[in-house]
Formats: C-alpha cells, sequence, structure tokens
C-alpha cells in the first residue's frame, strides 16, 4: 500500500538529486532530509520524513535566514515563531501499479506520446517549455534513478513533459507540465509509460485536479514554508 512517508520520501531523493547536480551535499537520517546552504530556485532547504519532527531539529540543520524553505512534509510544523509564513499548501498523491500494462503513451487515445529525453540539447528545450532553464542540468540524464520524459509535436517543440525518480518501492511523478495538451493527458501518459510501477507525488490546485482525472488518488496534506 502506498503512503505518504514513501512519497515525502521519495521527494527527498529527488530534492538530494537535484541538488547534488548543482555541487550541493545533502543529508538524511530518521527526521529529514537537508543542504546546509541555500538549494536552487523552487527547491527547499530541508524536507521532513516523519510526522512529528522538532521545528529546531529542522532548522538547526539549514541556513535559515531570508530566503530559507523547509518543506513540511506531514502539515505539523508551526514556522511561525522563526519568521517563516506559509509559501503553499498541496496533497500528496498516489497510484498503484496496475496488472496488465497500459497501451503504449501515445496510442489512439489522444494522450501525447512521452519519450525520454537523453540528450543536453534535447533537456536543454525541454526545460524552457517547462520554465525551468538552468535549473535541470545535464547531470540529471547520467543519474539512473531519473528519467526526463517529454511529449513532441511534429516541429520538434515540446507539448508537455514530467521528471520520473525512482527511489525504493515507489516512482515519484514531479515536474508535469502540458503546453498545448491538456495536463489530465500527460498524467494518464505517465501511467501509461510506467503501469506497473507504484507512483507518487504532490500537486495542488489544478494540477491536482488534473492528477485526480487521470486517476491518482490524493493522500494527506504538505505545505512550504519560506522566509522572507
Amino acid at each position: 500500500m502506498l503512503g505518504d512517508p514513501a512519497a515525502a520520501r521519495n521527494n527527498a531523493e529527488w530534492c538530494d538529486i537535484v541538488c547534488a547536480s548543482h555541487g550541493l551535499v545533502g543529508r538524511f537520517d530518521a527526521d529529514a532530509w537537508s543542504v546546509p546552504r541555500r538549494s536552487p530556485p523552487w527547491y527547499p532547504d530541508a524536507v521532513t520524513l516523519r510526522p512529528g519532527v522538532a521545528a529546531e531539529a529542522v532548522l538547526d540543520r539549514i541556513d535559515a535566514g531570508p530566503g530559507a524553505s523547509v518543506k513540511d512534509s506531514f502539515a505539523d510544523l508551526d514556522l511561525r515563531p522563526y519568521g517563516f509564513r506559509v509559501l503553499f499548501t498541496a496533497r500528496w498523491i498516489h497510484r498503484p501499479p496496475v496488472a496488465a500494462p497500459a497501451p503504449p503513451s501515445g496510442a489512439a487515445d489522444g494522450r501525447p506520446p512521452l519519450a525520454p529525453v537523453t540528450t543536453p540539447d534535447r533537456l536543454a528545450v525541454w526545460a524552457a517549455a517547462h520554465g525551468g532553464g538552468e535549473l535541470f542540468r545535464p547531470a540529471l540524464l547520467g543519474d539512473p534513478r531519473v528519467t526526463v520524459l517529454a511529449a513532441w509535436t511534429a516541429g520538434g517543440a515540446v507539448a508537455g513533459g514530467a521528471v520520473l525518480n525512482r527511489s525504493g518501492p515507489v516512482t515519484g511523478v514531479s515536474n508535469v507540465f502540458a503546453s498545448g495538451a491538456d495536463a489530465a493527458d500527460v498524467w494518464a501518459a505517465v501511467h501509461a509509460a510506467r503501469p506497473g510501477e507504484p507512483l507518487v507525488g504532490y500537486e495542488s490546485g489544478d494540477d491536482l485536479t488534473a492528477a485526480v482525472r487521470a486517476g491518482f488518488t490524493t493522500g494527506g496534506p504538505l505545505r512550504v514554508w519560506v522566509r522572507d
């Protein structure tokens, strides 16, 4: 059975991979993952891995000054006394594997085809369409845990994409986006690409709605704190 702790751990491992691609060495223990220096844009400085972690235990391991951010994986931290505010809230999402293989992504059901991005040049095109730009570095392509997926148009543009990262029993889905495609179709194509794997992630707002439309179910809440 999928659970929020597995999703939180998977997400922390993805954050660690991204930070490593920027030369930042992360640390894991039973309570949290963290980096001692400021993480890249859009990525937290710490991710809690279990409920009930003390705020001080998280903040003591990061640079807690202006610009610091913490992913509160179980929405049970109160960082307001330390000068933080809630940047956003979201829900963990899960989708179990299916027994029979789904049709290939891009089949005649209208889903955009998804193919792995394998070269730095194509990653740059993907990253520009995503909006992350230089956040996504070529080192990601050499990590066996990571698969960057793109839906390419006939003209060579990116219609949508996602990132998968495998950790333990689950595969994380993140950075899902659609440009000229229905986001729910991209989510469905991700599942079709990995039908036999338990998928996890988190989303909010319209992105959460798209994931649920594609067959994902919601788990518990999380929130991200930031210090201005």
